[in-house]
């Protein structure tokens, strides 16, 4: 691989060097642990200061996309499952944009009392019996989410539907509901008996809490999902830009 920037060109060099660093990091050899060069030498390839070359470096580091150690150096970091504020997709969606493998391990399909904060979204009363998909997901040989999910009963799912496929493209296919809003909440606990069974992690360790709010393109309540993530293997983005 050519290290290289354009250094006449208009497009900022710290982006350059962001896109190289993409590029890189793709390889099989960082991808099996190798180290990346380190500051010195690398800024010296590229003919840029350290603080231009670490600018790029730290955008890569806080997307999760390599890890730096102090004393040791910049290795990639392993694959997990990355979701971005600015553009929410479906889990499906995220695994398919990330190249990886679904795999369903579970699924369970029941009627059960809403929790109240999918009474509040639906606005249903207390104690009302919901549609209630739950299925542990995750990539071959790992299953690292559980995800419980309640619909609005105005949609005239039976249960019956074939869950093997995207829940959104089963939603669209056969009701008409295009989904367009996710609102969502994040926030850690420590995992519970069952779910650490379910997540093969031992009780206590920490799981990420995603609860998904996700309402159609006319602003209806759709479904209230609340997922629980092993916290070694989901990264959650989030820019912000001051204007």
């Amino acid at each position: 691989m050519i290290l290289q920037l354009d250094h006449n060109s208009s497009k900022p060099l710290h982006q350059q060097a962001e896109d190289l660093l993409r590029v890189m990091i793709q390889q099989e050899e960082y991808r099996k642990g190798k180290l990346l060069p380190n500051e010195v030498e690398l800024s010296g390839i590229l003919h840029i200061s350290r603080n231009t070359l670490r600018q790029a470096i730290n955008k890569l580091v806080f997307e999760g996309l390599l890890i730096r150690k102090k004393g040791y150096g910049t290795t990639v970091a392993p694959q997990n499952v990355m979701s971005n504020a600015r553009n929410w997709m479906s889990f499906s969606q995220e695994m398919h944009a990330l190249g990886m493998e679904v795999q369903n391990f579970e699924l369970h399909i029941s009627r059960k009392s809403a929790p109240s904060d999918a009474v509040d979204f639906f606005g249903v009363r207390e104690g009302a019996k919901l549609l209630c998909l739950e299925r542990l997901r995750g990539r071959p040989g790992l299953p690292f989410v559980y995800f419980i999910s309640y619909f609005n009963p105005t949609i005239p799912m039976t249960g019956e539907e074939d869950m093997s496929m995207p829940l959104y493209e089963n939603l669209r296919k056969n009701y008409g509901i295009v989904v367009k809003t996710s609102r969502e909440r994040i926030y850690a606990r420590a995992a519970s008996h069952e779910m650490a069974e379910k997540l093969d992690i031992s009780e206590g360790d920490p799981l990420l809490v995603r609860k998904r709010f996700v309402l159609d393109a006319h602003d209806v309540p759709v479904e209230y999902n609340i997922g629980y993530y092993r916290a070694d293997s989901f990264t959650y983005s989030i820019e912000f830009t001051n204007d």
